[in-house]
């Protein structure tokens, strides 16, 4: 596996491989990878000649400066974790100067207005931090094909925008949630908790299968209820909970059988903010 540090030496390494006619697989990260990040490169091993991994802490894309100091950096153990999947050809781990050569600034982006949804109205400006850097490591990497986590679904829909907006000739794949046995969804975050945390934590995966089962009984306002009573009796704050439609990313207050939706959540454990989703049946 080769390693990346600057542009320049990276931009010979891609220019090499499209002359070489090779299809490339790409996955962006912030590094703290885990198993979910994995199996990302699993998928993109199966359709592509060369698969590249990036580690960048995004400094655009964070609303509290607390958050982005906390966020773990874990770069040696990262290296490691890749070289020993035997997945991936080149990681590129560019300095903040290679992704913003003039000014550390977001762009602002329209992206029909799922950016203003959930996370989007959690956090403004975050999903503009985030069609930022993607955008120009989508320029500078060139993939074919580039894999994302369901875990953070409304970022795979902004970068699906993203990629139609710019009018960019890429393939975006969405790669199920990876969890760890006791259903917790795999996050970079997850290595703040403690392991009484990590266990309380499993709670979130539960009450989203009850949900799936219970949209088939109750209406939304009753189960909107019901997961509101389960977080405010326990160690775990509920911040938001919402059933949406999949494509706009809209809260609905009903459900029918012609569109998709998908069940959202986000709790605060401690200090770590943790999101969660799940496909309805």
């Amino acid at each position: 596996m080769e390693i990346f540090y600057d542009k320049k030496t990276f931009s010979e390494y891609i220019k090499t491989q499209k002359e070489k006619n090779k299809t490339i697989g790409f996955a962006p990260t912030m590094g703290a990878l885990h198993a979910g990040h994995i199996s990302l490169y699993k998928e993109a091993r199966q359709k592509n000649d060369i698969v590249i991994s990036s580690i960048f802490v995004n400094p655009t894309q964070f609303n509290n400066p607390e958050d982005l100091e906390k966020y773990p950096r874990t770069i040696d153990v990262d290296i490691k974790k890749l070289e020993n999947s035997n997945l991936v050809n080149a990681v590129y781990i560019p300095r903040v100067e290679d992704i913003y050569p003039n000014r550390m600034e977001r762009k602002h982006y329209n992206f029909g207005g799922i950016e203003n949804e959930m996370e989007g109205a959690a956090r403004p400006g975050h999903f503009d931090g985030v069609g930022t850097v993607v955008e120009e490591l989508f320029v500078q990497v060139q993939p074919d094909n580039a894999y994302f986590g369901e875990k953070d679904f409304q970022q795979l829909k902004i970068i699906e925008k993203l990629v139609e907006v710019l009018n960019l000739k890429i393939n975006i794949h969405g790669v199920k949630i990876h969890r760890e046995e006791n259903g917790l969804a795999m996050s970079s975050r997850n290595m703040r908790l403690s392991e009484i945390e990590k266990e309380t934590s499993s709670l979130i995966y539960k009450t989203l299968k009850q949900v799936n089962d219970w949209t088939k009984t109750l209406n939304i306002s009753d189960i909107k209820e019901k997961v509101e009573n389960i977080f405010n009796q326990g160690e775990m704050d509920l911040e938001y909970f919402m059933i949406a439609d999949e494509e706009t990313l809209k809260e609905v207050n009903s459900i029918s059988n012609d569109k998709n939706y998908r069940a959202f959540i986000v709790v605060n454990i401690g200090n770590v903010r943790l999101i969660d989703n799940l496909h309805l049946d």
